[in-house]
């Protein structure tokens, strides 16, 4: 097995900085991101992707695989990775995990086994949901699946949906397939955190988001919108509230602001996903995650 290292942390917290610092001038370490949004072509700024001078200093994996337009699962991604996995084996190359979508993390790390898909019990569902409403189909998981159903929101609809879809498409309670989010067996994959106080967290998040709106995320939504974009990739964190300005909804500052708020919301999920992982080696960062945490990445990369 290749050695594999993981930068993970919250949004905002400089992951992708280490990893590029403690990938730099190694011929044999590559970066392979680990998030939801950035396998979709054209949304760059809103998912601080990568720009072509990192990719060109450092070959990246799994950017850039879909159009906005389609949808891509986690299933999808984790075959995508193996193959990733693979081509590096063969090559025999070090590999730089790095993203904060939990799920796909997970998936990766811990070779989730990942369940089938339902397409027409997922659309019942969903006219479900538009007619009745997400609390009541929540209500259903915690009959069918109370395991599944105490650990999301009774508001997150995609979540639970899903849920449901893979409890009556398969006959098997979702919470059953894998070895369970709530376990964590060993691994082969050396996992570092980035940890900030909370406070400058928030403060970091509000400034990155003014720093995309400086540099042309309404353009890009605009963009994207015109072309045509999924129900997942409309649903991403900067995103969602700007189509929702430009569809009339909601005033320029006022779309804005949410970005923050609910950026830093996310913030605070992610890290209780992996604050609950005892497998990471937490870096408690004060003021330069890249001086103070690639260090320990150079580390876990050797052999």
């Amino acid at each position: 097995m290749i050695v594999r290292v993981a930068v993970v942390g919250p949004t905002a917290s400089g992951k992708s900085s280490v990893a590029m610092a403690a990938a730099s001038g190694r011929d044999d370490v590559e970066i392979v991101s680990v998030d939801s949004m950035q396998v979709y072509r054209g949304m760059d700024i809103g998912t601080a992707k990568p720009d072509r001078v990192d990719r060109a200093a450092v070959p990246h994996h799994l950017l850039d695989l879909v159009d906005p337009d389609e949808e891509f699962t986690v299933a999808e991604f984790q075959r995508r990775y193996l193959e990733v996995l693979a081509d590096l084996g063969e090559r025999a190359r070090r590999a730089i995990l790095v993203g904060g979508t939990g799920l796909y993390h997970r998936a990766v790390v811990d070779e989730l086994e990942i369940p089938g898909e339902w397409p027409a019990v997922r659309r019942r569902l969903q006219h479900e949901v538009a007619r009745g409403g997400v609390p009541a189909l929540h209500a259903r998981l915690t009959t069918l699946d109370p395991e599944a159903a105490a650990k999301m929101e009774p508001s997150n609809e995609r979540r639970v949906v899903r849920a449901l879809e893979v409890c009556e498409g398969s006959g098997r309670p979702f919470s059953s397939f894998g070895p369970g989010l709530g376990t964590y067996p060993p691994s082969d994959v050396r996992q570092i955190g980035l940890r900030w106080d909370r406070a400058v967290l928030a403060d970091r998040i509000g400034d990155r988001v003014h720093r995309m709106m400086g540099a042309g995320l309404l353009d890009e939504v605009r963009a994207l919108a015109d072309r045509g974009m999924s129900r997942t990739a409309a649903q991403a964190l900067g995103y969602k509230e700007l189509l929702a300005h430009l569809d009339g909804s909601v005033g320029l500052e006022e779309a804005v602001e949410q970005v923050v708020v609910r950026t830093r919301q996310f913030a605070v999920r992610q890290l209780r996903w992996f604050g609950r992982d005892p497998r990471i080696r937490w870096v408690d960062i004060e003021h330069d995650p890249v001086a103070e945490a690639a260090p320990a990445v150079v580390e876990a990369l050797e052999p």
